[in-house]
């Protein structure tokens, strides 16, 4: 069975060795459903502008919606000699409506298919991701209320530093979740432009409306230039960048989490259901969760940076270097939105140790800062203040008290 895209000049039959070297269905069948909701639209475009009639898109239509049906029920047989879900889709409908359905292809290439497919699946990721970063935000501010009156010791190099209303805490993650939003949302305007009539390179002769099109699937403009926008990749390296971040400030507060739980810190009881116990060892409740969060960011980083190779140095316009950007792309929105699923219901659900808390905010002089400020509103300089009450700490240290419990 051979690919549509193999035919014509091609007098010898593929070597089967490369049939598995070069095909990509087995992990980009997932765009399935973006590609027969492009296709749909092409066919109902070429219907308007009458390249093909009402009947035969009815018939394309239909048909479309069978095979993905069929794909997703895993009806569906996935053969490499066909090479990617696009051919799969295309083979499947021609198989089925003959001549009709091999005009589906008229005016465009793969190059402007999958730029397209993939442009809506990475809308799509867009959406989910900001939806679960809005999840773990209001987790957070949800303990406000309830952590209210607590105060957590801060810290600046791992050392107790200044103390801090636990609200005060929480939101500063949410502020970092919400540049992450933002971010989110100033990627996905560039990744919502049409790419369908760039064909391969040059665009096409066929009197096709690319506006149309780009109104059918939600797209806020169409491409510019196709020379650019057949082989563009930015809008994958940018949105894997981001969730890059997203991913990297998942691991700061798993970190953070991780050492508040230990019997050493004791501030934190992670929920149970997000835990794991020892093989070996009955007493142990790990927070295995936070901690391959944390782990797990290695993979996405690890990704981002392949991406930025692959396209390092590639000529104009589409080379074949580009099927790679999806293994990497995909890990990246499976990982970081996994992560994004569990980070939520394990803020909601954690309870604060507030007697070892309360015991750690008592030791560590934590109110030399305020201490210092103190006599600065009194008229001394902040030097002269900091001197003071630096060497106030230290004879509070070597008496092992307090602060408050010098006398003057």
């Amino acid at each position: 069975m051979a690919s549509p895209s193999r035919s014509g000049v091609f007098a010898a039959s593929t070597d089967q060795r490369v049939e598995r070297f070069t095909e990509s269905v087995s992990f980009d069948h997932r765009l399935y459903a973006h590609d027969i909701r492009g296709s749909i639209a092409h066919a109902e475009m070429l219907a308007e502008v009458g390249v093909i009639s009402a009947d035969e898109c009815r018939q394309i239509r239909e048909t479309l919606t069978q095979i993905g049906e069929e794909i997703s029920a895993g009806q569906f047989e996935m053969r490499i000699e066909l090479e990617d879900i696009h051919m799969h889709i295309e083979k499947a409908l021609t198989d089925r409506i003959g001549d009709v359905g091999r005009k589906l292809h008229t005016g465009r290439s793969r190059n402007d298919q999958v730029s397209t497919d993939l442009r809506l699946w990475v809308r799509d990721a867009i959406d989910r991701t900001d939806a679960l970063l809005l999840d773990l935000q209001r987790a957070f501010v949800g303990r406000c209320e309830r952590d209210a009156d607590a105060i957590l010791p801060a810290y600046t190099h791992l050392q107790r530093a200044q103390p801090v209303l636990a609200p005060h805490y929480w939101l500063a993650y949410c502020e970092k979740y919400e540049r992450d939003r933002e971010r989110l949302a100033d990627c996905r305007r560039r990744v919502n432009s049409c790419s369908l009539g760039a064909a391969a390179l040059a665009g096409t002769s066929i009197p096709i409306d690319r506006d149309d099109v780009a109104r059918r699937l939600g797209f806020e403009s169409v491409a510019a230039n196709s020379l650019d926008i057949s082989s563009d990749r930015d809008f994958v390296l940018e949105t894997a960048f981001v969730l890059t971040m997203i991913q990297e400030h998942l691991s700061t507060w798993a970190d953070e989490w991780i050492l508040w739980s230990t019997t050493e810190f004791n501030f934190i009881r992670v929920p149970q259901q997000f835990c794991t116990g020892s093989s070996i060892m009955p007493q142990k409740i790990n927070p295995d969760v936070l901690e391959l969060t944390r782990g797990k960011t290695a993979r996405v980083v690890g990704n981002l940076q392949s991406l930025l190779v692959l396209v390092k140095g590639l000529p104009l316009a589409y080379n074949r270097d580009l099927q790679e950007d999806k293994p990497a792309l995909f890990d990246i929105v499976d990982t970081v939105q996994a992560c994004l699923e569990l980070a939520a219901p394990i803020v909601a659900g954690a309870e604060l140790n507030r007697a070892a808390i309360n015991e750690r905010l008592d030791r560590g002089y934590l109110d030399a800062t305020t201490m210092m400020e103190y006599l600065i509103k009194r008229g001394v300089p902040q030097r002269t203040a900091h001197h003071q009450v630096g060497q106030l700490v230290g004879l509070a240290m070597e008496r092992g008290v307090r602060l408050a419990d010098l006398s003057l």
